[in-house]
């Protein structure tokens, strides 16, 4: 293959484990990067980095950080680099036509999910939602729409009971990195065309909400181990054990399937094992738990500080906002 000059798209982790994968193939030239603008994080507030910007700076490669992806002097800039190809793995911004139409060899997105199904910020985490026992990634060509180009390539994988948002997330990074090089080597050498994706199967998915996190224990158990697992890291789901002055916020880590029933949101039992909590159907066994602002910890350690009494009951408290 003769060298090819490309432009990388990317922010997060994903995208930054997708252009070490490019930068890995000595004939695939990576002549830019771009990645959204450093923000304002953590306690202090300071400004931080891209996982993207740090690894190209690393690189020696030049970075652009615009705003709006429709500026007309970003867009001049990238006109200037003269790429054959941009490769784009959750950058964060749509991308106008005119960025579009610049390379000859189109511009490649990085999908997280098998389209048409979960196209949008979330696909990650949907699946894990709807119980899927298969998710994968999708190497596509992008158009003016939301993930609604034509694809070039699959690769699947099983979603596993062990597996979390963050588990998966990992996984599929690695999985779509390599899936992009085979894409980028099919399409130079003419032998891979796209295919288009069928708008009837096609599923959207909104980018998740803090609130979203929040556990309705009226759900069956296996809705709610879902959500846990979808969760992990961000936003976490979370409960509120009954307490004064103020209901207490507890992040619930780890969980396993009881076949028990009891009342929504009641603490059925509570030793060294975990914290059983009934839901609307089945129960949830809580293995790894934690307070607002303290650490997580294994339910033994966390009952060692906080009792329990059996037949409380976990409250869905939606008015009470938290921090985190």
């Amino acid at each position: 293959m003769p060298s090819l000059r490309i432009i990388f798209m990317g922010t997060p982790e994903l995208a930054a484990t997708t252009l070490r994968a490019l930068l890995r193939v000595p004939k695939l030239q990576v002549v830019a990067v771009v990645t959204q603008p450093d923000r304002l994080k953590g306690r202090d507030l300071k400004l931080h980095p891209s996982p993207v910007k740090l690894l190209a700076l690393e690189a020696g490669l030049p970075v652009l950080q615009p705003e709006l992806a429709r500026d007309e002097k970003f867009i001049a800039e990238l006109g200037a680099l003269r790429p054959e190809l941009i490769a784009v793995a959750a950058f964060g911004q749509i991308l106008p036509k005119t960025i579009l139409e610049l390379p000859r060899l189109g511009c490649l997105n990085v999908h997280t999910s098998l389209l048409p199904k979960y196209r949008g910020a979330s696909p990650i985490q949907s699946a894990i939602l709807n119980d899927d026992e298969t998710t994968g990634v999708t190497i596509m060509q992008m158009d003016v729409g939301l993930d609604t180009g034509d694809m070039l390539m699959q690769n699947t994988t099983p979603i596993r009971d062990d597996d979390n948002a963050t588990t998966l997330h990992d996984r599929l990074a690695e999985m779509g990195a390599e899936l992009l090089v085979e894409t980028i080597h099919g399409l130079v050498d003419g032998k891979l065309h796209g295919f288009k994706q069928d708008n009837a199967l096609a599923t959207h998915v909104a980018k998740i909400r803090k609130e979203d996190g929040n556990i309705d224990w009226n759900q069956p158990a296996r809705a709610i181990w879902n959500r846990i697992r979808a969760f992990t890291p961000w936003p976490g789901a979370f409960t509120y054990l009954p307490a004064q002055p103020k209901p207490l916020l507890l992040k619930i880590w780890g969980a396993e399937l009881v076949s028990t029933g009891g009342h929504a949101g009641e603490i059925l039992s509570a030793d060294k094992s975990g914290i059983v909590i009934g839901c609307g159907e089945d129960a949830l066994r809580i293995t790894i738990l934690q307070r607002e602002g303290g650490r997580r910890m294994s339910a033994q350690e966390f009952l060692a500080g906080h009792p329990l009494s059996l037949g409380i009951t976990f409250q869905f408290a939606a008015n009470h906002h938290h921090k985190g």
